[in-house]
């Protein structure tokens, strides 16, 4: 596919809810479970670095003109994030070889220079390979990437183009259709809607794409403003922050605050049967929902927001900041 692509709007207006079975939604929601533990557990230190803002703006603003879903936003995204990942671990791990083997170290000025210089093209490389997982609405075409390539001042081959594709496939290990908040977001939703939520879950799942962008947007402060809430701590320690990870990479957690932030502006007379709801589906505490759900709204709407309960850390990562914090003492 190397012709001009149609146009078609970056809008989810025809998602549809209730159309599945409940035995599907079920094993559906279990997988998602399991992916998320599996995702907390491997959590490390560096997990979240490539989601900077102005990186995030760069791929949502890039999304937006060339008319692709959201979903296709949030996937580049984390596509992106783990292949920069493996970038930097892979470095690292050259270094420590090296320097075990007492061998002559790599000029890493150059290295770092190589990665600069690529950065946008893998960028692009991975919205690219993003919209290809989305096929069914619309494919972006190497003539297009090109032509914008082209229009920042880079200039590359087709041939440069499908190399990248291919370096970052290749450190995935082809693994690329990762699970994005979005997922948990509408299968939480479609839930929901079989639970008897009294805010349709049409209307929900609008105004949670505009919130869950915020979030991406303002990802460090958002968090930051909990990881403090939770530990009741305006200063976290370094032990703290790196506890706290796991907590960042929990999509299902991010999900229920979006939700309920959704839920809070939408109606928020049923705000507190959507919580339940929600705490009944996931098992994550009461305040745990409200704590997220209010750090959301503290930094979009502001005042005004659902009255804050007592600060508590979600899931169990609470016990952990407790016990960093006593043994720093």
């Amino acid at each position: 596919m190397d012709g001009p692509v149609r146009s078609r709007p970056a809008s989810l207006s025809d998602f549809q809810f209730g159309a599945v079975a409940t035995e599907t939604i079920e094993d559906a929601l279990l997988h998602l479970v399991q992916q998320n533990e599996q995702a907390m557990q491997e959590a490390a230190g560096r997990m979240g670095s490539f989601r900077e803002t102005r990186i995030v703006e760069f791929v949502f603003l890039l999304s937006e003109q060339w008319c692709l879903e959201k979903s296709v936003s949030y996937q580049a995204v984390e596509i992106l994030e783990r292949f920069m990942i493996k970038q930097a671990e892979n470095m690292y791990r050259q270094a420590t070889i090296q320097l075990r083997e007492k061998k002559e170290p790599q000029n890493w000025k150059a290295l770092k220079e190589q990665l600069f210089n690529k950065f946008i093209l893998r960028l692009v490389s991975c919205v690219q390979l993003a919209s290809k997982l989305s096929f069914h609405y619309k494919i972006i075409s190497n003539i297009t990437v090109l032509n914008f390539l082209q229009s920042l001042g880079y200039v590359h081959t087709k041939e440069e183009l499908l190399e990248s594709e291919l370096d970052v496939l290749k450190s995935l290990n082809f693994q690329i259709n990762l699970s994005t908040p979005l997922a948990y977001v509408e299968m939480l939703l479609e839930v929901l809607g079989y639970n008897g939520c009294l805010v349709p879950a049409t209307r929900l799942h609008a105004t949670c794409l505009t919130l869950l962008d915020l979030v991406y947007l303002l990802r460090e402060p958002i968090y930051e403003s909990l990881l403090r809430a939770s530990i009741e701590n305006p200063i976290p320690s370094q032990l703290q922050g790196e506890k706290f990870v796991s907590v960042k990479e929990d999509f299902m957690l991010l999900a229920v605050g979006i939700i309920a932030a959704s839920a809070f502006i939408q109606n928020h007379e049923c705000w507190s049967q959507v919580v339940g709801h929600l705490q009944s589906i996931t098992g994550i505490a009461l305040e745990s929902i409200a704590e997220f759900s209010y750090a959301i709204l503290t930094h979009s709407v502001g005042a005004n927001t659902p009255r804050r309960q007592q600060p508590v850390l979600p899931h169990l990562e609470a016990r952990a900041l407790r016990a960093a914090a006593s043994s720093n003492t």
